[in-house]
């Protein structure tokens, strides 16, 4: 029995940056999951999750000569991306959804949803409560937050991507939770 090493990202890129189909095929099977992962913590719907995974590894694959490997990994690389299309997506559904209400009502049809769609819209549901509490932090710390605690970036990695010191994200992931804690305390005393 032979075991097969796997090639690392950098060994990946280079073949990928010289227009390697496999490569680029063996890099989305490493990291596609983690990228959409990351992308339905920022978008709380599955649906928005699979589009941002799709543009992601299209934005990749068109600019595989120019992405910038972190410490020779592409998935922090990767979720920034994941991250922009993110940003690109929501202002293109302000625009879509600005348009939509300015159409007349339609007439709602009779749908007979799946347990699994069912499944589906409650952790949407969760996840836009969860957004609503952390879009209410500063952008730098919603950053670190998204690449940190959710999508586990060590901090050195998400300080590179990011441009900032490794001091500086742990600063901003740190004031990040003592805000939602106090966030959360403030919701539970209002709830009552």
């Amino acid at each position: 029995m032979t075991s097969q090493i796997q090639p690392s990202d950098q060994d990946l890129w280079a073949a990928i940056a010289a227009g390697d189909e496999i490569a680029f095929g063996r890099l989305f099977d490493r990291y596609a999951r983690a990228v959409y992962n990351h992308a339905f913590r920022l978008t709380g719907s599955w649906t928005l999750a699979e589009d941002v995974t799709q543009s992601t590894f299209l934005v990749a694959w068109r600019r595989r000569g120019e992405a910038g490997l972190v410490d020779g990994l592409a998935l922090p690389w990767l979720l920034v991306v994941a991250t922009n299309t993110t940003r690109t997506e929501w202002r293109s559904a302000r625009r879509w959804l600005a348009a939509l209400r300015r159409l007349p009502p339609e007439r709602e049809a009779d749908v007979d949803p799946a347990s699994d769609v069912a499944a589906r819209l409650d952790d949407e549901r969760q996840m836009t409560k969860i957004l609503a509490v952390v879009r209410r932090l500063p952008r730098a710390e919603r950053e670190a937050v998204a690449l940190c605690l959710w999508s586990g970036v060590p901090y050195g990695e998400a300080a590179t991507v990011l441009g900032i010191s490794e001091g500086a994200v742990r600063s901003r992931v740190s004031r990040a939770r003592a805000r939602l804690a106090r966030m959360v305390t403030d919701n539970k005393e209002d709830a009552r």
